[in-house]
């Protein structure tokens, strides 16, 4: 594997057919703001912000202070962005870990799956690595179904292993393997 920073940084803006993957920026602290302020969206992650300077915090701390891998989900035709995605690549076992966020405004609109999908060919086709796992709590059917819809089988249920707002959950673990990627893939074509 090459330098993989280097790779990603290279391809720190991703175009689907609907969206951009791009770094986060402070211009998007009311966006970001109006899906992390909303205790729906953020149930199964975290806390929600309280008010605007909260967002930016976590702009500054988070997603510009350490940018590889973190990028905002766009939507091409507003401009708007509605959520986040993120890859953090584990170089030891040639694999990498998924998570997003989408303002839940956009729920079910196959957002979610597209900037999977960007980030799935990031991951096999440039970076060439093994594996792409993702995990979730439980109670987050939702975020499953993405899973599923990338192509990432279930491995398994971690029991109280994630702290969220306080209180210990269950998490479940899905992965995609490179060999099974590429084969899924042949078939679309």
């Amino acid at each position: 594997m090459g330098n993989i920073n280097t790779l990603i940084v290279e391809h720190s803006q991703m175009e689907g057919e609907r969206i951009l993957l791009r770094p986060v920026s402070f211009d998007d602290a009311e966006d970001m703001f109006e899906y992390t302020s909303d205790e729906e969206t953020t149930r199964f992650l975290y806390a929600e912000h309280k008010d605007l300077n909260q967002t930016k915090n976590f702009i500054a701390n988070y997603f510009i202070k350490e940018p590889i891998g973190k990028y905002a989900i766009v939507i091409k035709e507003s401009s708007k962005m509605i959520g986040a995605i993120e890859f953090r690549v584990h170089e030891h076992n040639h694999s990498g870990e998924l998570g997003y966020t989408v303002n839940r405004h956009y729920w079910g609109n196959g957002y979610a799956t597209e900037a999977g999908e960007l980030v799935l060919d990031l991951a096999f086709n440039i970076l060439g690595l093994e594996r792409v796992f993702a995990a979730y709590e439980v109670k987050n059917v939702a975020s499953g179904r993405v899973l599923e819809r990338l192509g990432m089988k279930c491995e398994g249920i971690l029991r109280k292993s994630e702290m969220i707002k306080g209180v210990l959950v269950d998490s479940a673990y899905h992965s995609i393997l490179k060999e099974e990627y590429i084969l899924s893939r042949k078939k679309e074509d």
